[in-house]
């Protein structure tokens, strides 16, 4: 039984022109808000003597009749993150009484100013619910509404509304219980989502899996909600003259820590722990909206890591895909497993990924040394690894780079010739997890791994706490101008 749909339709936006609109004029200095014909002298000097101006940058005007008349604001381009126009809008739309407001960006704002404050703006109606969920009902209409086609290019705004919408379901699918988003399910949703698309889609499930992934199975098999590996393949065309870029995401649907069981308190928010391949899901879902020049491929192992007769054993010894004896250092590093038989499978194809990204919540190391807001990036290509490092600070989504630091290599090595899946020290987890992945990387393959929390742990305008989108609009821009290079 399906119990979530996707709801496509964007809040916050108008396009009825039988709903009477009240402007909405945005300055970027207190300037220009004096110099402007649009407003009278006798508006101006109510929003000087009502408003702080300077230090609110936003105030109401009257009309003829001391009705609402409009709204100003003056928002201020910067490169700080909680500081950026999408930030900015996204608080002046709280601030905003429920109307259809008319945007007009009165002094000079470059496409992309115009695109992060529409953004910012849209972002700030994103609500979860599970009674919308589970009634299949639409997203309430919380504030404001936004007339805005004529400050923007509709290409542009169609690329806007793309990136919305991917950040949204990545937050939904993230913010889905588990007991809903179990594997199989998952994989149901997958097909309906993407079906628009038409896709090619493989699933590997059961004894099929079980031959073919045994790590993936590994991790899966103690729960009664079974795992499943799912390959999604979009070409643009037929001729596969495109980029070949595949995108990998860690889909452990709730992670109990197995037999090296959680304490409740870490346990918690395991159901985020398929927040890699929810990101990943979001990014193919705008390169497909906005008919991206790729030939894409998803690949995603999905399970849940129960406690059963059948769980992993730390100390086991288990042969990955590739044949690697891979022995269990501990049950609740269970991702880097389910990562290394996907990555293995991707780079068998006939045809060579120009690069290959995989997603995953992996290390709570990751966390320590930059704390929940900043994802983890790891790479082998130095190229690979500055475009998306400079997307990321041009974007406002930024990643930190982490060395795959080759001594730390010794702790994966084992007396048996096997490789640890943990490594031997108590220090340095983000990278010896990293370092782990790199040893199913062949030598040729441009590969990055980046280390997410995908969780906001608080709440402010356009970012409530919950499930996000961490990276999704650094990895699909920086994803756009490569394939647009080519």
């Amino acid at each position: 039984m399906m119990v979530y749909n996707f709801n496509e339709i964007l809040n916050g936006f108008c396009e009825n022109r039988k709903i009477k609109s009240t402007p909405l004029y945005l300055f970027n200095n207190i300037k220009s808000l004096n110099s402007t014909k649009l407003i009278s002298k006798k508006q101006k000097n109510f929003l000087n003597t009502s408003f702080a101006i300077e230090a609110q940058h936003f105030g109401f005007f009257p009309d003829e009749k001391f009705d609402l008349g409009g709204a100003i604001a003056i928002i201020k381009k910067s490169n700080e993150p909680k500081k950026s126009l999408i930030d900015q809008a996204a608080t002046l739309s709280q601030k905003l009484p429920k109307k259809k407001w008319s945007v007009q960006f009165v002094d000079e704002f470059e496409n992309f100013d115009k695109f992060s404050f529409i953004l910012g703006w849209g972002l700030a109606f994103y609500n979860f619910s599970m009674k919308k969920i589970t009634k299949n009902t639409h997203r309430n209409q919380s504030l404001c509404l936004f007339q805005c086609k004529k400050e923007i290019s509709k290409n542009l705004l169609e690329k806007c509304f793309a990136e919305m919408r991917g950040i949204f379901l990545t937050r939904d699918l993230i913010n889905l219980p588990p007991n809903i988003l179990t594997p199989l399910k998952y994989e149901k949703i997958i097909k309906k989502l993407f079906k628009k698309f038409s896709p090619v889609i493989l699933t590997f499930k059961d004894k099929q899996l079980e031959k073919n992934f045994p790590l993936v199975d590994i991790v899966g098999r103690s729960s009664e909600n079974k795992p499943v590996l799912i390959d999604l393949q979009w070409n643009k065309n037929k001729k596969n003259n495109y980029p070949n870029i595949v995108l990998v995401g860690k889909g452990v649907t709730f992670d109990s820590g197995g037999l090296d069981i959680k304490p409740s308190n870490s346990m918690l928010l395991m159901k985020k722990d398929m927040g890699g391949s929810a990101l990943v899901l979001g990014i193919a879902y705008v390169l497909m909206s906005i008919n991206c020049p790729i030939n894409l491929r998803v690949i995603l192992p999905l399970a849940e890591n129960a406690i059963s007769e059948k769980s992993m054993r730390p100390l086991d010894i288990v042969y990955s895909r590739n044949l690697t004896p891979v022995e269990i250092g501990n049950t609740d590093a269970e991702g880097r497993l389910l990562l290394a038989d996907a990555l293995t499978y991707c780079q068998e194809s006939k045809t060579k990924s120009d690069f290959i990204l995989d997603f995953a919540t992996l290390t709570g190391a990751a966390r320590v040394a930059l704390g929940t807001e900043l994802p983890a990036l790891f790479t082998n290509n130095d190229d690979l690894g500055e475009d998306i490092i400079n997307e990321g600070i041009k974007q406002i989504d930024p990643m930190w780079r982490l060395p795959l630091f080759n001594p730390y290599n010794k702790q994966l090595d084992k007396n048996n010739n096997a490789i640890s899946s943990t490594g031997s020290s108590g220090t340095g987890g983000a990278i010896t997890a990293a370092l782990f992945l790199n040893r199913f990387i062949n030598e040729n393959t441009n590969w990055a791994h980046v280390d997410l929390m995908a969780w906001n742990t608080s709440s402010r305008p356009g970012f409530p706490v919950g499930g996000e989108a961490m990276g999704l609009r650094n990895i699909v821009n920086m994803i756009i101008k490569y394939c647009s290079k080519r």
